[in-house]
């Protein structure tokens, strides 16, 4: 398809949209982030930024507010700092029959909304979408000599499937069980009839809240498709984001760790558990792939340390919840 043919389809897709962006302590990537989004030919979609920066610098200040002002972006700020709050917040807000949420540091082609919502006007049965992700820094290995048509079986099985979904090189649509953060869309009905949420007890940079959402909207029988054409390409700025921690703290690698017990504790029986805890030691306190981790002794015990204290804290959340249900930022506006 040329591209005037695909300009004059992209402009017969009618559902409202809904962009969301999450931002925390980004500049320029911000700016360019938000620049890709405006360029796109959408008919119809807004974009809502959720921004839990203190302060910008001046000209990314200035940006803002022109754009806000224009009436181009809605521009929400928060004074404190949550990825599934801010999620929350912003659908809260939000209009479009289709929410999409990015992160604040991507590069988006021109067609990528209408890669997304195309799957919802053609199958009524898909609830969400999960699209193509180039990660900056494996772009190197995104080429034709690794391309994957369909995913393993291991990919299907809650127990560890986050070991075998890969949305950078697998060129083929099919039907997954999870989506990646930083570039998912979701059916308004998804939070309106069936009143899911992004747990808001995820912490930090909130690895695997997206994975939690995910196997919970699977019980409403909506399928979530994967459409390598909604590509995007991944930053992974080094500064901003998450990155406030040093991913080498204490802090970090507890969060990251609670992340995922936390997950599995809530979604998986038993069994998935047992399977999906043993693959998280084998991968990334063992060091084995697909993580390539150093494994001299001195480091396998530390990560080791990290495991067994992110074990202890989901299961804290987890009794804590029995009278605090973690959704302290959703909560203050209630």
């Amino acid at each position: 398809m040329n591209q005037e043919s695909l300009a004059t389809e992209n402009q017969q897709l009618t559902i409202p949209l809904s962009v969301v962006i999450p931002t925390y302590n980004r500049e320029e990537p911000l700016v360019d982030t938000i620049a890709d989004v405006l360029k796109q030919d959408y008919p119809n979609f807004e974009v809502l930024v959720v921004d839990q920066t203190t302060n910008h610098k001046p000209e990314v200040q200035a940006y803002l507010e022109e754009q806000a002002n224009a009436g181009k972006i809605k521009w929400f700020r928060l004074s404190w700092a949550s990825l599934p709050g801010a999620r929350n917040y912003a659908v809260r807000r939000s209009s479009g029959e289709i929410i999409l949420f990015i992160d604040d540091d991507v590069r988006l082609p021109n067609g990528f909304f209408a890669a997304h919502a195309r799957n919802y006007q053609e199958r009524p049965e898909v609830g969400a979408v999960a699209g193509r992700v180039f990660d900056r820094m494996k772009l190197g290995d995104s080429g034709e000599e690794l391309e994957i048509e369909e995913l393993p079986p291991e990919a299907a099985d809650p127990g560890i499937a986050w070991y075998y979904i890969d949305l950078v090189h697998t060129v083929k649509p099919q039907q997954i069980i999870s989506a990646r953060g930083c570039n998912m869309s979701y059916r308004r009905d998804i939070f309106t009839k069936y009143n899911l949420y992004f747990d808001e007890r995820f912490r930090g940079s909130a690895v695997r809240e997206e994975s939690d959402f995910c196997l919970r909207l699977r019980q409403t029988g909506y399928q979530i498709w994967y459409n390598p054409a909604a590509s995007l390409v991944h930053l992974g700025e080094e500064s901003g984001g998450c990155h406030d921690i040093s991913t080498r703290s204490l802090k970090y690698q507890v969060t990251f760790y609670h992340n995922h017990f936390f997950m599995g504790l809530k979604n998986l029986t038993p069994n998935q558990c047992a399977r999906f805890f043993g693959k998280l030691f084998d991968c990334h306190v063992l060091g084995n792939p697909p993580c390539y981790k150093g494994g001299s002794p001195i480091k396998i015990i530390t990560r080791g340390s990290f495991y067994a204290l992110g074990f202890m804290s989901a299961i804290y959340t987890l009794v804590k919840s029995i009278w605090d249900d973690g959704q302290i930022y959703t909560l203050q506006e209630k």
